[in-house]
């Protein structure tokens, strides 16, 4: 039997890659194009709603984040509201979400370095306030007020009180993929179930090989997570890279918080601040997390994923090196060791009540749940090369019509920003015709206005 032949496969059915199969299917005049996934459903690993921060961040609140990044990343945000308020309404409320937003600074300290940022980032960001306590106490009662009183820190926050801010990333990518199906002139093929054995190269395509079938592809583009390292490395392609997966958790309390509360980062710490948030698939109840632990799985709960974790770590002196040197900072170390106290019963809810209490002062140990089954895995990626921890996605693209895309935080936000640029990639391989202007949308809005 002849394999089929696909223009592009997309292997990976979270929301990076069914953004690139929505991306295809709308703005390529390529014909043939197919995502390939291996659990019966899309977006079940790290981008079902349970696993992530359900954040569109925008890196206005996020004080890791650089004015240049922030712009960047704001860019592929204002894309993913633009697209799901575009949705019919029924599902456009089961995608996005308006909540208020803010990143509180507590004690003198803090609290300079929110103003600081808040006249840096302004200008960018029309809808950014400076609060102060009163002004915070007004929208968020619960991180001003304790037994009646007010906390006595100083307190300021940088606040985004009327935009779209939580996202559920699962239901997106059902609907981009539902999109991308709808377009009448094309295939566009879903195969759910198909776990990937093999992808090698057989003259100018590429075969991928799944349990019950093989395809031909001109590109291909693997957006699996960790496993996308996994198939890299198969190849031959980015051994210059490890892999240090990072496992989040998460706790619930009653609602004590009206939108997304965030703490300032502590910038020794590649990992994120706690912050507290609704849950957009558990009304009545506030999210409070997450806790950073490395795990040797490539995802969560899925202990089978231990063998290929083995397999991408490649460990040698290098990568011991990078994460020793993680180790010798005494604040990263401390975190980490923390982090660990927090999977010891008895202790691990008294020891984040404390945490948690950063925003929330009034919380109780009652009022703290441990959220089972919930939280992903974020695969930070080492370079070798470099000797150090990448923070955030990376890509390996060895330009020979494979492209190989590993996206943490802030890649869900980012999917149609990224998919834009494996957009470019693959035009730039196949020849073929992309119409970016919807891409664009926005930076041609202003400059008509201008």
């Amino acid at each position: 039997m002849t394999d089929q032949v696909y223009d592009v496969v997309v292997i990976g059915g979270g929301v990076t890659g069914a953004a690139l199969l929505y991306s295809l299917a709308t703005f390529t005049d390529l014909k043939r194009v197919a995502l390939v996934e291996k659990y019966p459903q899309v977006a079940t690993v790290n981008s079902k709603s349970s696993n992530n921060s359900q954040t569109i961040h925008c890196g206005d609140i996020e004080t890791n984040y650089s004015l240049e990044k922030a712009l960047k990343v704001s860019r592929s945000a204002n894309m993913l509201v633009r697209y799901a308020t575009q949705l019919p309404a029924e599902l456009r409320d089961r995608v996005i979400f308006r909540y208020p937003k803010m990143v509180i600074g507590v004690g003198a300290t803090e609290s300079d370095l929110i103003r600081q940022r808040y006249e840096t980032f302004k200008p960018h960001f029309a809808g950014m306030q400076l609060l102060d306590k009163a002004q915070i106490a007004e929208i968020e009662p619960s991180v001003v007020k304790a037994d009646g009183h007010d906390r006595p820190e100083e307190l300021a926050a940088i606040a985004v009180l009327d935009d779209y801010t939580a996202i559920n990333y699962g239901t997106l990518a059902q609907s981009m993929v539902q999109q991308a199906q709808a377009v009448s002139d094309k295939t566009v093929d879903l195969r759910l179930g198909s776990p990937v054995q093999s992808i090698e190269p057989v003259g100018s395509n590429y075969r991928i090989t799944t349990a019950e079938s093989s395809m031909l592809a001109r590109y291909v583009v693997v957006s699996a997570g960790g496993h996308s390292l996994l198939f890299a490395h198969r190849m031959g392609i980015g051994l210059e890279y490890s892999c240090l997966p990072v496992a989040g958790n998460f706790y619930y309390t009653p609602q004590v918080l009206n939108g997304k509360v965030y703490t300032v980062q502590n910038d020794k710490l590649p990992f994120a601040a706690i912050h507290g948030d609704p849950d957009v698939t558990q009304p009545g109840k506030t999210r409070f997390g997450p806790t950073a632990l490395p795990l040797p799985l490539l995802e969560r709960r899925n202990l089978q994923t231990f063998v290929d974790y083995l397999e991408v770590l490649r460990l040698d002196q290098t990568v011991s090196a990078v994460v020793w040197d993680l180790f010798k900072v005494r604040d990263i170390r401390n975190y980490i060791f923390k982090n660990m106290a927090f999977e010891v019963p008895m202790i691990n809810r008294r020891l984040f009540l404390n945490d948690a209490r950063k925003i929330v002062p009034s919380l109780k140990l009652e009022d703290l749940e441990f959220a089972y089954d919930v939280g992903g895995i974020r695969p930070q990626l080492i370079d070798k090369t470099q000797g150090k921890l990448i923070l955030g996605q990376a890509e390996i693209d060895p330009g020979n019509g494979i492209r190989f895309n590993v996206t943490p935080s802030p890649g869900a936000t980012t999917c149609l920003g990224n998919a834009e640029q494996d957009l470019l990639r693959i035009q730039a391989y196949l020849g073929c015709n992309v119409d970016r202007s919807w891409f664009n949308a926005e930076e041609e809005a202003r400059s008509s206005v201008s």
